[in-house]
């Protein structure tokens, strides 16, 4: 029972805040999901240069799996205290790319 404990507080970051929107809230912020349908890879760069992170490391994602989407991910909701985990950073981008990718640029624009 302790090694489980042990396991899953280290698996998991103790943010103090969730998400500004859910994965799932397009309503919240109708341009975001517009530029997304419009043309992708410029909300990935634009939401990547906003953060800080060189503007064209989400074009690498196609080479590397989704692990630059992954951590892009992790880093945002580690600097925004936002809680959850690598492991539900991985799901989310694995199963809801475009998804995690419009709620990464909507979190960005707020915190701005």
């Amino acid at each position: 029972m302790a090694v489980q404990q042990q396991v899953s507080s280290v698996m998991t970051t103790q943010g103090s805040a969730a998400w500004s929107t859910g994965l799932f809230d397009p309503y919240e912020d109708k341009k975001t999901c517009g530029y997304a349908v419009c043309c992708f890879p410029c909300m990935q760069c634009e939401t990547a240069k906003d953060f800080g992170w060189f503007f064209l490391m989400p074009l690498l994602d196609t080479l590397a799996c989704g692990l630059v989407s992954w951590k892009l991910r992790s880093s945002m909701r580690e600097r925004y205290d936002i809680r959850g985990s690598c492991m539900d950073d991985l799901c989310m981008v694995c199963c809801c790319y475009p998804c995690v990718w419009c709620q990464m640029h909507r979190e960005v624009k707020i915190k701005k």
